[in-house]
């Protein structure tokens, strides 16, 4: 690449904020592993002030260094169980022997407040979530440029055995061919690129009319004669 200049403005966000009242959103990005979606998650957790990270329950034993409430919330297998049974959870999964899943509580309320949240999820996760909260929910799909490009990156990490690379090779063709069932689909091309497209695509979205929940009762004082 030869040119890494992003076509779009700094900072699309805060500079002129609206002070009229909206609704949060669930802001969804997905990928194959490898295509770069933690570091744009990073990027936007650290430039996004009220985007915050959507807190997982989990049933797998705290690692070190973790801290219970900001990596998980780690719980008992009886106690997810009965969250499940209760329909706590927008959506939950089997991992390795262990249970994840997003409860519902914290997220609505943050919702009403007008704060989003970002969720690192797959695609099976997004269509739980999709199906339980559509009108809240923004779906990003990010792609590699290619799977040359992805397999470079995968082995550049120099964490995988090539047996293991191979298998996230085949996992990540079958996780991309999902990609129609998501709102935007980017090419992480260029990271800041990248970024600065998923940023604006935040934006666009907490701007849509349906979000703006203060607009009824602003427009009807506008148009009172």
């Amino acid at each position: 690449m030869t040119d890494t200049a992003s076509p779009f403005p700094a900072d699309p966000s805060h500079s002129d904020r609206d002070t009229l009242h909206r609704r949060g959103l669930m802001f969804i990005l997905s990928s194959p592993s490898g295509a770069g979606k933690t570091t744009i998650a990073r990027k936007l957790l650290e430039a996004e002030p009220e985007l915050g990270l959507s807190v997982s329950a989990t049933t797998r034993p705290i690692r070190p260094g973790e801290v219970d409430g900001r990596d998980y919330h780690f719980i008992d297998q009886a106690q997810f169980d009965q969250m499940v049974e209760a329909g706590e959870f927008y959506e939950w999964a089997r991992v390795f022997g262990n249970c994840y899943g997003t409860p519902k509580g914290q997220i609505r309320t943050g919702l009403k407040a007008g704060r989003d949240f970002l969720f690192d999820i797959d695609w099976q996760g997004t269509q739980q979530l999709h199906q339980k909260a559509e009108a809240d929910v923004v779906r990003v799909f990010i792609l590699p440029p290619s799977l040359d490009e992805l397999r470079r990156r995968l082995e550049g990490r120099g964490t995988d055995s090539e047996d293991v690379i191979t298998a996230r090779m085949a996992r990540a063709q079958a996780e991309i061919s999902h990609w129609d069932t998501y709102d935007y689909v980017v090419v992480n091309d260029d990271v800041e690129i990248c970024f600065d497209k998923v940023r604006h695509i935040l934006a666009a979205e907490r701007m849509r009319r349906k979000r703006q929940t203060g607009l009824i009762d602003f427009v009807r004082e506008l148009t009172r004669g």
